[in-house]
């Protein structure tokens, strides 16, 4: 099938684990984008026939060695766009999300506007919505500058301004990064494995001046995780609280990680009072403060492996 070649170069990488029927609907609809240069799969080493199936599709692919989780997965796609295809913009995405039709034209609209061209942004992205409620915020968004935060589409374009909501983007969903700012900041964190490394990056591309923004009616919609939050401390603030033994352990060391390199110690200190709260009084799970401690000490003497024994 014949690709028409974008004046920008723009490469399409979707990270993909065990999920075959989500990403033959997703590479379905990003084979309709005509902006679209080159759609890059990277198989977190599935085993469900995804490999068997890429074989036979129109795209480019790579298969890694073992499943490197979401962080190693964009890690390789990034650099592979950047470095092998020659990319001028790459859009990141997960199996399980789908853009909506004319998502990726209405993000490229955000050109400089004193100079018709180049991009007034570095890294940009569309609204998550809830792919069974599309006027619910998949990922709810905390607004910058302040506390508040918006739940629901309408709500997030009241808060923007000319369409967009500058200063917060929610990698790596449909997400548009620039090869000058992967060339600036470098690749997500492999090791992070999931959880915090997109949040990582965020923060690395802010810490670097990046112009960073999402356009709030340009939609990927994405199955629900649930209610992100679980409220805590009397109503007064939330915990990010999974069942999932491998989400906690990596969220308890790479919130650390994160915190103390981009916030500082108060922060993480904060953050560690939070998880004993939780689980000593909210939702009572003892092992729960050992794991979280554990995790954090890793990460802090750079042990990148303990997640591995949760897994499958």
């Amino acid at each position: 099938m014949a690709r028409r070649v974008a004046a920008v170069r723009i490469v399409a990488v979707v990270v993909t684990y065990n999920r075959l029927p989500l990403l033959q609907v997703l590479v379905e609809r990003l084979l309709t984008v005509d902006a679209v240069s080159s759609i890059l799969v990277i198989d977190n080493a599935s085993v469900d026939g995804t490999a068997e199936w890429l074989a036979t599709a129109d795209v480019r692919h790579r298969t890694l060695d073992r499943n490197r989780g979401g962080a190693g997965g964009f890690e390789a796609g990034l650099r592979t766009a950047v470095e092998e295809y020659d990319a001028d913009l790459v859009w990141l995405m997960d199996d399980d999300g789908l853009p909506e039709p004319g998502c990726l034209d209405r993000l490229l609209e955000e050109e400089d506007p004193s100079t018709g061209s180049g991009r007034r942004l570095d890294f940009w992205g569309p609204l998550v919505v809830d792919i069974d409620d599309p006027d619910r915020l998949v990922f709810p968004i905390r607004l910058p500058g302040g506390t508040r935060v918006v739940q629901d589409r309408a709500s997030a374009a009241a808060a923007a301004t000319d369409g967009v909501l500058d200063g917060i983007v929610i990698p790596f969903n449909g997400v548009l990064v620039t090869r000058a700012l992967v060339e600036r900041i470098g690749y997500p964190r492999a090791e992070f494995f999931i959880w915090g490394d997109d949040h990582e990056y965020r923060l690395r591309a802010e810490a670097a001046g990046a112009r960073i923004g999402t356009v709030v009616d340009a939609i990927v919609q994405h199955p629900s995780v649930g209610d992100l939050g679980t409220p805590m401390m009397f109503g007064r603030t939330t915990y990010n609280h999974t069942p999932s033994d491998l989400k906690h352990y990596c969220m308890a060391r790479n919130n650390t990680l994160n915190l103390r390199q981009y916030r500082g110690w108060p922060h993480v200190l904060l953050f560690w009072l939070k998880t004993v709260w939780f689980y000593l009084f909210t939702k009572p799970q003892p092992g729960r403060i050992v794991m979280s401690v554990r995790a954090g000490l890793a990460g802090l003497r750079g042990d990148f492996t303990g997640h591995e024994r949760y897994l499958e």
